[in-house]
């Protein structure tokens, strides 16, 4: 089985600073993409940011400029580093990972969740 398992999150005052990371542990093969999802009350789950295998990265355009996606593929670890935080960033942010068990077998995967709250 596959897992992934944030860290980081919290309270921040707006215009401040986060970093979330989220590590894929279990039987991996191979990872073809992780990123970030983010659900705020009352509001559909929205992608907000993801890189593939390949180095291509895809950002809402909400996050654009204020958020940063890495990763250690090494560690099949993921990072999202947010700045300028303000109140409508406040939500559930999920880590989603899309990732091969063998060479043949895949499936989507999603962390626990992680609240991020920007208040002052």
């Amino acid at each position: 089985q596959v897992q992934l398992v944030e860290s980081g999150g919290g309270l921040v005052q707006p215009g401040g600073s986060l970093s979330l990371s989220c590590a894929a542990s279990g039987s991996i093969f191979r990872i073809v993409a992780m990123g970030w999802y983010r659900q705020a009350p009352g509001k559909e789950r929205e992608l907000v940011a993801r890189i593939n295998s390949g180095g291509g990265i895809n950002y809402a355009d909400s996050v654009k400029g204020r958020f940063t996606i890495s990763r250690i593929n090494a560690q099949n670890t993921v990072y999202l580093q947010m700045n300028s935080l303000n109140p409508e960033d406040t939500a559930v942010y999920y880590c989603n990972g899309y990732i091969y068990k063998d060479t043949k077998t895949w499936d989507e995967y999603w962390g626990q969740g992680t609240q991020v709250t920007v208040s002052s």
